[in-house]
Order: C-alpha cells, then sequence, then structure tokens
C-alpha cells in the first residue's frame, strides 16, 4: 500500500508533520480530513522519504500502548465512534510500527471486523495476547472503556516498574565501557612507549610489569583476536540464553545473585499481582487468566510457577496453595492471596500486592544502585592501578639506581 507524507493544520492551528497508508491520493486526503486536519502538503512518499520502520528502533513498548489506551479511553468516553477515535489516534501517534497497525485496524473494522479481531491480526508483535484478551472481554461485556483504562494502568505501571530496572543497569554499563576503552588505550598506546625505554635501560622489571607488558604486546599484535573472540562469546551467550537450559541457567543466576536477586523477585512479584488483577477484572476466567499471565513472566522459573498454579487451580485447587508450595514468590504474595479468596475481594488483593511491589522494587533499585556505584569504582581503580603501578615501580627503580651512582 502506497504511503503518504504531509504537512496539515489541526483546529488548534498547529502545524503537525507525518505519513500515512493509502490505496490513493483521495483516501489519504479523506483520513485527514477525518482527523480534522487540513492538508496544506500531501504527497505520495518514495522510497528514500519514506518513513523508516526498523523494528529494532521502532519496537512498541509498554509506555506507547499505556499512552494509545489513555487516549483510545479519553475519545471513545467523549461520544466519538471508535472508527473515528482509530483515525484520530493515528495521526497523532509517533511510533511508525504502532501507527501502521492502527491504520491497519481501522481498514479492517471498516470491513467490518471487530475491534478485538482486528488487533489480533497484529498479535503478539504490536498487541500483546493480554490486551487482546482483554478487549475482546470489554466488547463481549459492553466494558469496553473500563477495559482500555485498566489497560492503560497496568502498561503504565509496568513501564515504571521495567524503567526503574533498566535505570539501574544503566551506569554499571557505562562505567564497564568506559574502563574496557581506558584499559585498551593504555595497553596499546601508553605501555608500548614506556616498553622501549625500560628494554634500553636493561632493567630487571619487578614481576606485575612483566606481566602487564606481555598482555600490552599480545593486545598490539593480537587486538583483532580479542574483539572477535569478545564478541563470538556474546553471541554464543544470546544463542545459549534462548534454548531451554540457557533460560533455566540465567533464570536461577540472576536469582541467585546478591541484590539482583532481590530485585527480580519483587519485580516478578509486581508483575504477576498486576497481570492477573487486571485479566481477571475484565471477566476472563482464572485459567486463562493464569495462562496469559504465565506468559508475560520474564523469568522462566516464575513462568514455570505461575503455569503450576494453573495447572493446581484446574483440579478446583485454591490458587494460594501452589504459590506456597513453588517456593518462589514471598510470604505476602500467597497470604494475601489467600485472604483474597477467602473474602471474594481477590482483584482487590492483587492490586494491593502490586502497588506494593512496584514500590519495592523501586527501592530495590536505589539500594542496588547504591552498593553498585562504590564497588564499580573499586573495581575500576583496582585496574588502572595495577597498570599505573607496572609503570611507576619500574620508574622508581631507576631512580634509586641513578641516585645511588651519584
Amino acid at each position: 500500500m502506497p504511503s503518504y507524507g504531509y504537512v496539515a493544520v489541526n483546529p488548534l492551528g498547529k502545524i503537525k508533520k507525518g505519513s500515512i497508508e493509502a490505496e490513493d491520493l483521495e483516501q489519504a486526503r479523506a483520513f485527514l480530513k477525518r482527523s480534522e486536519l487540513t492538508a496544506i502538503e500531501l504527497k505520495e512518499q518514495g522510497l528514500l522519504t519514506k518513513d523508516i520502520d526498523l523494528p529494532f528502533l521502532n519496537r512498541v513498548k509498554a509506555r506507547d500502548l499505556g499512552v494509545f489506551c489513555r487516549q483510545f479511553v479519553s475519545i471513545v468516553s467523549a461520544g466519538i465512534p471508535i472508527f473515528a477515535a482509530l483515525t484520530m489516534l493515528a495521526s497523532q501517534t509517533q511510533n511508525v510500527r504502532l501507527k501502521k497497525a492502527i491504520l491497519d485496524t481501522h481498514a479492517q473494522i471498516e470491513k467490518g471486523e471487530s475491534l478485538s479481531d482486528a488487533m489480533r491480526l497484529h498479535s503478539p508483535d504490536i498487541f500483546p495476547a493480554m490486551m487482546i484478551n482483554m478487549v475482546a472481554a470489554g466488547e463481549a461485556s459492553g466494558n469496553l472503556e473500563k477495559a482500555f483504562t485498566r489497560l492503560a494502568d497496568h502498561f503504565e505501571k509496568g513501564s515504571r516498574v521495567k524503567g526503574a530496572v533498566k535505570k539501574a543497569m544503566v551506569y554499571p554499563t557505562i562505567v564497564l565501557v568506559v574502563v574496557v576503552v581506558v584499559v585498551a588505550i593504555m595497553m596499546v598506546m601508553v605501555i608500548p612507549a614506556f616498553t622501549g625505554v625500560f628494554e634500553d635501560m636493561g632493567m630487571d622489571l619487578p614481576l606485575i610489569t612483566k606481566i602487564v607488558m606481555g598482555f600490552s604486546d599480545w593486545m598490539v599484535a593480537h587486538w583483532w583476536q580479542l574483539f572477535l573472540g569478545i564478541f563470538a562469546f556474546i553471541f554464543l551467550v544470546i544463542l545459549f540464553a534462548r534454548t531451554d537450559k540457557g533460560k533455566h541457567f540465567f533464570g536461577k543466576l540472576v536469582m541467585k545473585l546478591p541484590l539482583f536477586g532481590d530485585m527480580t523477585v519483587k519485580s516478578a512479584s509486581a508483575n504477576f499481582a498486576r497481570t492477573l488483577s487486571t485479566l481477571t477484572s475484565s471477566g476472563l476466567p482464572m485459567l486463562d487468566s493464569l495462562e496469559i499471565t504465565a506468559k508475560n513472566m520474564s523469568n522462566i522459573y516464575f513462568k514455570e510457577a505461575v503455569l503450576l498454579c494453573r495447572d493446581e487451580a484446574a483440579t478446583g485447587a485454591n490458587l494460594s496453595a501452589p504459590l506456597e508450595s513453588g517456593g518462589l514468590f514471598p510470604p505476602m504474595v500467597y497470604h494475601m492471596t489467600s485472604i483474597g479468596e477467602e473474602t471474594g475481594d481477590l482483584e482487590e488483593m492483587l492490586d494491593r500486592l502490586a502497588d506494593y511491589y512496584d514500590e519495592e522494587v523501586d527501592a530495590a533499585t536505589k539500594a542496588l544502585l547504591a552498593a553498585l556505584e562504590p564497588a564499580i569504582i573499586l573495581v575500576m581503580a583496582v585496574i588502572v592501578g595495577v597498570v599505573v603501578c607496572s609503570i611507576l615501580l619500574p620508574m622508581f627503580s631507576m631512580y634509586d639506581a641513578l641516585g645511588s651512582a651519584a
């Protein structure tokens, strides 16, 4: 389908730029008119002017879906039909892949498809299975706005938790890269300059200097092998992580690491409680909700624990019993789940659990950063210190020899 770039003015007089897909120029112009946009410029995009859709750059994030759901509720609650609401949402969505998915959903509804069936064509790449099932349940119950409101809350809170976890990893990653670059420069450029001086002096070098100089000589001659080895190692680790054994290995490893393990458990608890509450509140059966929740768990061990809960629930058992027997979730999770089951207010208890563990993840992130900063600085100081000492020790010996000779 051709893509048309446009420059238009909205009812408030603001200039908007973007692109839309349409069968022809007239259909594109009609789309802009339905979006209450007055076209200033509208023309078909060529290969060089067309918006580039790179999945790794235009990945649809939870935050994008949260904004989409929140805006959908605002527009539909104002009495605007879903068909027109999607037109308006597509015109103001910045993410290229999400915009195309909305436009395609709009086209499918125009052909007579329901909203959930139209969105299902872009699942799970754009719209997750949880979202499709909730929209379908909302359509069946007549509570579509409520379903989108719950989805907006879910995506927004989930985005905050993921953002907190990523934030904890930014600082150590940057420092690690800086250390690697600094050490590489010293080994390739600084150490070789002193190597010639020490060899000319004919000095008996300390062991640490010999080791550093030997590593420097190897790096100068075989630096490409080192980088090739690093990239090969990373590639093999990624391949291994995608296997079942790899998922279990790294899943257990991250839970065993100090500080990281605590944050992983709390993040998984928040994700479990929030997802299950969101699904059950929309009217989905418990077994279906548990299966979708399991797919939403990133750690393989927690995924298996939730699937065990589904199997136990299928036999009529309470949800709290397998949560406790699994031994992964904290006591508060299965205790509050048990209270919710006894009082008949499971959704409210799960909401409280999610809010509690959201705060716990934030606190764990701050604790992780507070512990990592001095640890990383110490490691960096040791590495740089070893290199510097390997240079200074022979120089001190040389000055002592010159002083004795004088």
